[in-house]
């Protein structure tokens, strides 16, 4: 009787004596379909997510590659192409390997297309391309880009099919493919769909993300605005981009783009310049044609299709049609208006998966930093091997006698090669040609031996090598690649060095290959953003000594004369008998739809746009900071400084995102430093480090600057010195920076203003004197100075408070200890010498005294000055 196998599955003996084995039909389908499916899923449907390609587009791309048809050379027949590819890689027949041959050739189906085809290869009307025997390719300069450095051991080879040569498993990809391009693929039980996307955007998401690895998908959005199809064509809402960035799945309504124009006779036409992605042309005319025909769309007298190689679809209306109703019903009835749906599954490490668009990157710059890494590794092994073999020929050549006594005297190669390999040099020698010891070439007596390599070489050497000329050339080639062994293995023990390469080498491929978006992203219907529902409007920010903040309208302020008693700017007396006194610390100018950071004094910035600041009124306390931005409870606000929404910045006073510029710091004990703006575009909602603050000290001030101008530093005991920002090299944002100005003990820097020569600088003590001198009076020296006197201090000025750079034609408010605010004009105020006390600018009571001045310019389009800049 035959023993049943522990598994359930019998095991009988046939006649012929070989073994039948009985098994359970249902668990060998499962099995075997298991097995289907995964080789579906991995190898034919679905692209890999580091170079963003499927298999069959590999092999093609590769069989090409080995054929050298560079972007240089000549095209090749495309049948030879799809032969050498079915032969040497993929067996799967010319029916499955040209099509996609097609289709990575086709301008309105790639964003970058990787193949450069010659004759018919198809149109976006659905017309099937010329046969093969017909066609030319060869690759294209973003195909070759795929396969840069792949002879330099950066990606793994494996067997092809029938293990008579090898394929690489994965290319290089000098440029993110995937997203670029994007990928469609059904396999078993799941399916891909990725949108193509805009080369330079995805480049500049990409460094952004190398830069700040802690950027979240949304975030990306700054950089990558979202698809860019081939064939252009306009992307209702943000919605459905959002959702795929984070989440990897998501849904865009893509419209053809259509503009309107007048013909004659008082008619109109509705014409179609771009069409939605993956529509084919001649099927919207058809469809179009047949509503007409079925009275949906009875407005349209006649439809032309006068594409050439850009799409021009004219549809005239009837005289006393409304054209916007037939644009709805062109959107409604017809693929002038589809959906595309977002679905972003690849393969990472040999399994399928659903990635969001920040997972979709860090994949490939993880492969492009492998890539380098490996590319690197394999520069720095043939530098030595070739520095190797030069040290044996500067051997050879400084003792070039011996050496040929050695061979003529051996009887065969043989016998001459064990001699040089037995032949010892003292390591002192060896030094002393500027060959740098090698312990593995370092025999038991310690002394240098020549190595296999270097013998075989040396043995090879030719008569012309022998010359003076010669001798000079080797010496020169060994010394350079001496340098070049010393930056690679810098390269290899830098994480820092690596990542900088592959920003640089993107950062390159951006600058030769990125063009302009193709296509528009629009709001869709109800679907606008905020700060569009919010009116642009000039408020004035002010922030209390307690924390609290607010934005108020313009108009509740008004001037007054100098030495006036002011308006009550705020109330700073709480209900409660016992409750501290709170004051106005800080104003600040701008206009809602603007961006506001705040540095506080512990080194840290946060972002905030206006409209997110509570309006309130002018004497209304306002809103305590700490429920509005993540503060740690350590931290006080030290300045606000305004970004400009979609502005561009003029006079220093102000900047925007897209102006190049720095963040100028000062803190309480005088240290200085400057930051790029850039550094700052991506703050995270708690904040990141602007400044590292030493123990004891904090931050007071920030100013934008240019990079090249001149800062005074003005201290509590009336010292100021002047000196060139570039004295202040750039620093990133976690430096702590350098000494600005050598303080007395006992001294603090109360303020930091601009130099310019257009305007005066003017100094405010506690007891309400200021005084404005010309920059003129300040001699321009080296940071880290005492510096010099700028305001006589005594009982009756008190400490000085604050200073700022000032023009004629602004306006100043003073604030005081009780709340008072007081505006002055700038020019009521005489220029004084340096080396005075000024004169009285408010009177004050006998408990009252000044704690901050604010700057405010007069707005050229109002009959009052107001406090807009």
């Amino acid at each position: 009787m035959p023993q049943e196998p522990e598994n359930g599955n019998q095991q009988l003996d046939s006649p012929d004596n070989s073994s039948v084995h009985l098994v359970d039909v249902s668990e060998e389908m499962k099995s075997c379909f298991i097995d289907y499916a995964m080789s579906v899923i991995i190898a034919r449907a679905l692209p890999d997510v580091r170079d963003g390609l499927k298999p069959s587009q590999r092999r093609i791309l590769f069989a090409m590659h080995e054929l050298g048809l560079a972007p240089n050379r000549k095209h090749l027949k495309c049948a030879k192409i799809v032969g050498e590819t079915m032969g040497n890689f993929h067996p799967h027949g010319d029916q499955a390997i040209y099509p996609t041959l097609v289709h990575m050739a086709q301008p309105w189906a790639m964003r970058e297309v990787l193949i450069d085809g010659q004759g018919n290869f198809g149109s976006i009307e659905g017309d099937p391309p010329a046969a093969m025997r017909y066609t030319e390719a060869r690759l294209s300069a973003a195909g070759a880009l795929l396969m840069a450095d792949m002879d330099k051991d950066t990606v793994d080879f494996v067997p092809n099919y029938d293990e008579t040569r090898m394929e690489p498993s994965v290319f290089p990809a000098a440029f993110p493919n995937l997203i670029v391009n994007g990928a469609t693929g059904i396999a078993v039980g799941m399916a891909t769909n990725i949108p193509p996307h805009n080369l330079s955007e995805t480049i500049d998401g990409l460094v952004a993300l190398i830069d700040h690895p802690g950027l979240s998908s949304e975030e990306l959005l700054e950089y990558i605005k979202g698809p860019d199809f081939p064939t252009g064509g306009v992307i209702l809402g943000r919605e459905g981009i959002v959702n795929y960035f984070t989440t990897g799945r998501g849904s865009l309504k893509v419209r053809g783009e259509i503009h309107f124009e007048e013909l004659r006779g008082g008619k109109s036409a509705i014409v179609i310049d771009e069409i939605p992605y993956n529509v084919n042309r001649a099927s919207l005319v058809e469809k179009i044609g047949e509503l007409v025909n079925q009275k949906v769309i009875p407005e349209i007298a006649d439809i032309r299709d006068e594409s050439d190689e850009n799409t021009r679809v004219v549809i005239e209306l009837k005289r006393d049609a409304v054209a916007k109703v037939v644009v709805n019903n062109l959107y409604k009835h017809t693929p002038l208006q589809t959906t595309f749906a977002v679905n972003m599954v690849a393969i990472d490490r040999l399994r399928p998966k659903s990635l969001n668009l920040k997972e979709l990157l860090s994949c490939y710059l993880d492969h492009r930093h492998e890539v380098v890494t490996r590319r690197t590794r394999f520069d720095l092994n043939k530098a030595l091997e070739r520095a190797e073999v030069l040290e044996g020929f500067l051997i050879a050549l400084s003792r070039l006698q011996e050496f040929i006594e050695i061979i003529r005297q051996s009887s065969n190669r043989d016998e001459a090669r064990r001699k040089l390999l037995d032949r010892e040099f003292s390591p002192e020698w060896i030094e002393s040609l500027g060959i740098p010891l090698d312990g593995q070439r370092m025999s038991e007596g310690a002394m240098y031996r020549l190595s296999q390599r270097q013998v075989e070489a040396i043995l090879d050497l030719r008569l012309y090598q022998l010359t003076g000329l010669e001798r000079e050339k080797i010496a020169g080639e060994y010394a350079e690649l001496l340098e070049k062994i010393k930056q690679f293995r810098l390269i290899l023990a830098s994480e820092e060095k690596i990542w900088a390469i592959v920003k640089a080498e993107l950062l390159e491929i951006k600058e030769k290959y990125g063009n302009p978006r193709k296509t528009k992203i629009i709001p869709d219907e109800g679907d606008v953003a905020f700060e569009d529902l919010v009116a642009n409007q000039r408020v004035v920010i002010t922030l209390t000594h307690n924390g609290f903040i607010k934005r108020t309208s313009l108009d509740s302020y008004r001037s007054q004369r100098r030495g006036g008693r002011g308006v009550i700017g705020m109330s700073t007396q709480d209900t409660g008998v016992e409750e501290e006194k709170d004051f106005v610390e800080s104003l600040f100018n701008a206009s809602t739809h603007d961006f506001l950071l705040f540095f506080t004094t512990d080194g840290r910035v946060y972002i905030q746009r206006v409209y997110e600041i509570p309006e309130k009124e002018r004497a209304s306390k306002g809103k305590n900071i700490a429920s509005i931005l993540e503060l740690k409870p350590t931290e006080e606000i030290a300045s606000m400084l305004r970004i400009v929404a979609n502005t561009q910045a003029s006079d220093g006073r102000e900047s925007s995102w897209d102006k190049e510029g720095y963040i100028f710091f000062c803190t309480l004990k005088g240290k200085v430093k400057k930051t790029p703006i850039s550094e700052f575009r991506n703050i995270r909602k708690g904040g990141i480090t602007a400044i590292s603050i030493e123990e004891n000290d904090r931050l007071i001030d920030c100013l934008f600057t240019d990079g090249q101008k001149e800062i005074v530093l003005i201290t509590k005991e009336g010292k100021s010195i002047r000196f060139s920002e570039s004295d202040v090299r750039p620093m990133g944002r976690n430096a702590a920076g350098v000494i600005g100005i050598d303080l007395q003990p006992g001294d603090e820097v109360v303020g930091m203003s601009l130099v310019d020569h257009r305007a005066t600088l003017l100094v405010v003590s506690e007891k309400g004197m200021g005084k404005r001198t010309s920059f003129e009076e300040y001699r321009k020296q080296k940071r880290g100075g005492q510096g010099v006197i700028t305001m006589k201090t005594s009982d009756k000025t008190g400490k000085v408070v604050k200073a700022i750079t000032v023009f004629d034609e602004d306006e100043l408010l003073v604030l005081t200890l009780k709340g008072n605010v007081i505006r002055i004009h700038v020019k009521d105020l005489r220029k004084t010498g340096r080396n005075t006390q000024g004169v009285r600018l408010v009177q004050l009571d006998s408990e009252d005294k000044v704690t901050s001045i604010a700057r405010i310019i007069p707005d050229k389009e109002d009959n009052e000055e107001s406090l807009f800049p």
